[in-house]
């Protein structure tokens, strides 16, 4: 036995009792006006929130604030015209023009304001970060109330990358002076698609 396997076999002989994990439960949280409350710390962390009911109002409210003659780019083909499709095949470095994304994300939590993109949503790993700014669907009955019941659902899924964004790219380091856009997305707007708005 080489001293590498009488080591690991020591440790494997010396361990603790097993022992129960705690209840979280406790971390719960409400569940009543999820999506207002996500909507009023979204906006407080610098993004802007808008509830539709389905994509066409979503493509109607950007082409409202977005030129369509830049890169417009999704991973929804149910998005439309002017939004070119996203290949997962092209190169990342193509992207570097991209004036403006639309993801879906699988979640959100309404704590913090975060969505959770897995790298099978951002069509590719580059492009929530090298977009001028990010907009993004996201479902009302998929927001969570916090952190840790977010990491319940998705503890168990298979990502190879994935990123909790929580509002467009910011810093204040340098002289306290906060600088938008600093190493990401200068706006990131999130639409909560809601079948049941009226």
């Amino acid at each position: 036995m080489s001293t590498r396997e009488s080591i690991l076999a020591a440790v494997l002989k010396n361990q603790p009792p097993a022992s129960p994990l705690p209840d979280l439960s406790f971390f719960k949280g409400n569940r009543q006006d999820l999506a207002s409350t996500y909507q009023a710390v979204f906006t407080s962390i610098g993004g802007s929130v808008f509830v539709v009911d389905n994509l066409a109002a979503v493509n109607a409210r950007l082409l409202e604030n977005f030129d369509s003659t830049k890169r417009l780019v999704t991973t929804l083909p149910d998005l439309g015209e002017p939004f070119d499709l996203l290949s997962k095949t092209a190169d990342p470095r193509t992207f570097n023009d991209v004036e403006l994304a639309v993801l879906e994300a699988q979640l959100a939590v309404a704590e913090n304001g975060a969505v959770w993109l897995p790298e099978q949503r951002m069509g590719q790993r580059i492009i929530p970060y090298i977009c001028q700014h990010l907009a993004v669907v996201v479902r009302a009955e998929t927001i969570v109330p916090t952190l840790h019941e977010a990491y319940a659902q998705i503890g168990v899924g298979d990502y190879g990358f994935g990123a909790f964004i929580g509002g467009p790219s910011k810093t204040a380091d340098i002289e306290q002076a906060l600088v938008m856009g600093a190493h990401g997305p200068i706006t990131m707007s999130v639409f909560i698609l809601d079948r049941n708005t009226d």
